[in-house]
């Protein structure tokens, strides 16, 4: 929804006076009528969802009258994903391929990070390249480490020194054949392992669960399956008066693509994507569904 100007709306709302009234005649039903006029179409400024003219997840999405946006500290893996760049409004999810997403329905804003280009990039995948995008713009390089599904634990401190991963079979093991480095080409080849020999089910086992009570920005719902799926709060707000919480989702897909924040099909609204969620509920999302006991975290 575009901006309203106010400018704009108090003339027009003269000029109508002015068609059923002669001006200097003007009576305090008039007024009172076009300044409800006014004040209703600066409500429907206050309640847009979206600033197509932003380009962060903090500041594409305004909050919802009442509600305030959690705090969060500015070193938190949480500050880091409610700040997460965003393409312009409007731009398409797109796969490893190069073409696109085909369920428009999908999202409403595309992330701006770049996938690569193999079938890798999936739903499990994004939440673990989030996580680790932030610790490696923090430079804690030795939190840094995912397990492979048969258990491996595959640490990116080892691989920074010039170890490599060698797969033969189920048995995985490092070896040291490459010169040491953090540079940006390394670590995304690092991560290009993680993601061909992780997935849903090592990141479920992986993940502690917490409560809905507890619930905060970086969070996961996860299934582990073979088909599973993982989706990841990306910003939360809280009713200032009645508590009520509210949180944003993001997520990728298969094939591999650009991370995207979901719209919420429960909404009348379709550009508001807020969701709430309670104990015994199922969390309805646009591509998959999850219960209230499938809400986990990173170990801190």
């Amino acid at each position: 929804m575009q901006p309203i100007n106010l400018y704009s709306i108090v003339l027009a709302s003269i000029l109508l006076s002015c068609n059923f009234a002669v001006p200097e005649e003007r009576d305090a039903t008039s007024i009172s009528n076009a300044n409800s006029r006014i004040t209703q179409e600066v409500k429907i400024v206050e309640t847009s969802y979206i600033d197509t003219t932003k380009n962060t997840i903090a500041t594409r999405f305004p909050v919802s009258s009442g509600f305030a946006r959690t705090v969060v500290d500015t070193t938190t893996f949480g500050y880091y994903l409610r700040h997460l760049p965003l393409k312009e409004h409007g731009a398409e999810v797109q796969l490893y391929t190069g073409g696109v997403k085909k369920d428009r329905g999908v999202y409403l804003a595309v992330v701006d990070k770049e996938i690569g280009n193999k079938d890798l990039h999936q739903c499990a995948d994004a939440v673990m390249r989030l996580r680790a995008d932030y610790l490696f713009s923090r430079k804690d390089y030795d939190a840094i480490h995912f397990n492979f599904t048969n258990g491996f634990s595959a640490e990116y401190s080892k691989w920074r020194e010039g170890n490599r991963i060698v797969v033969r079979g189920n048995k995985v093991s490092w070896v040291n054949r490459a010169t040491p480095s953090d540079s940006p080409d390394s670590y995304w080849r690092y991560l290009e392992q993680v993601f061909m020999y992780a997935g849903t089910l090592s990141l479920d086992k992986e993940l502690k669960q917490v409560s809905l009570e507890e619930m905060k920005i970086g969070d996961v719902f996860i299934w582990g399956g073979s088909p599973g799926h993982a989706i990841i709060i990306v910003d939360m707000i809280k009713n200032e008066n009645t508590g009520e919480i509210k949180f944003m989702l993001a997520q990728s897909y298969m094939p591999a693509q650009e991370i995207q924040v979901l719209r919420n099909p429960a909404n009348k609204d379709p550009d508001n994507p807020w969701y709430s969620f309670s104990s015994g509920e199922s969390l309805n999302t646009p591509e998959w569904d999850f219960d209230s006991n499938q809400l986990k975290r990173f170990a801190e």
